[in-house]
């Protein structure tokens, strides 16, 4: 696929009426590509920086239609996956030819003025609660340079703006975003280099940085952990990440107990991460692991 130009984004998905964004009602655009190969990621069709193909075999009746338009020989009629994803180009006729939604092309391609004109659609109910829009992933700034021209214009209309992040990105381009950014929501994965490299391919010294310069920013940040049992919940990590917290005059951290909604899609998806067979945390045993992170100090936010 040719490059993105600088006007255009790739978007996963836009999810309308979020409540768990930021505040009030909200509009979630799941940008695609990541930096981070996290072993538990929840969303595993974002991960990529092109479009793909999505197959859901549940809904296939095997009419053929698909394999009649495909130009690579891609499909593979009653076979398990019924797509040779070696072959496939995520070209999308298959995805026009299939009555049954049993193809679909994940990432849609948007310029600024699209994009813009799709969100102000909810302009009255970020009106009426306070809400906004969010920018979410895979990590929305592998697409910064778009942002910078997106941002300004929603800020411009008074729609407040807010970025979930891995933390991975060089300083420059956050550096672009900050005057038309009103949260930031950061994620700290573990403290131990070794160990988040471990779980994510990447270490964290990067991601670090960048915290402690938001932190002098005038952006509102907000600390956010994965909690994932027996990857990044014993107390090492909690006191270490309480530790860094407080000396950067951070008191609260939000905890995003793992649930196994990403692994249902990896099966649909050409390239997925390998299986992370992992139970779900129940509400309490988050609220265990949190009473670490309160008797250090810190003010704890669940989210399941």
């Amino acid at each position: 696929m040719d490059a993105l130009a600088v006007d255009e984004a790739l978007v996963a998905d836009i999810q309308r009426f979020s409540l768990h964004d930021g505040p009030g009602i909200r509009t979630t655009v799941f940008l695609k590509g990541c930096f981070l190969r996290c072993l538990w990621c929840q969303n595993p069709e974002a991960l990529g920086r092109t479009p793909e193909i999505a197959v859901f075999v549940e809904r296939c009746t095997d009419s053929g239609r698909c394999a009649e338009v495909c130009p690579q020989g891609a499909i593979r009629l009653g076979a398990a996956g019924r797509v040779d994803f070696a072959r496939c180009t995520s070209c999308g006729a298959c995805v026009h030819a299939c009555a049954h939604d049993a193809i679909r092309l994940v990432g849609r391609r948007m310029g600024v003025d699209e994009l813009e004109r799709e969100l102000l659609k909810d302009l009255a109910f970020f009106e009426d609660s306070g809400g906004g829009v969010t920018f979410s992933g895979g990590e929305p700034m592998v697409q910064a340079s778009f942002l910078a021209m997106l941002l300004p214009r929603l800020s411009d209309r008074r729609v407040h703006t807010a970025m979930e992040t891995c933390g991975m990105f060089p300083w420059s381009r956050m550096a672009a975003l900050l005057g038309s950014l009103d949260l930031v929501y950061f994620d700290l994965k573990h403290m131990d280099s070794g160990v988040h490299r471990r779980l994510t391919g990447l270490g964290n010294e990067l991601i670090l940085a960048n915290f402690v310069k938001l932190a002098s920013s005038p952006v509102e940040l907000v600390a956010r952990m994965p909690v994932v049992p027996g990857f990044n919940d014993d107390q090492e990590n909690v006191r270490a990440t309480a530790d860094f917290l407080l000396a950067h005059e951070h008191s609260t951290i939000h905890l995003l107990g793992y649930h196994g909604f990403g692994e249902a899609k990896k099966s649909h998806l050409g390239a997925p991460l390998a299986p992370f067979q992992h139970a779900s945390m129940e509400r309490h045993e988050l609220e265990d692991f949190a009473r670490g992170f309160e008797e250090r100090g810190l003010s704890v936010k669940i989210y399941e």
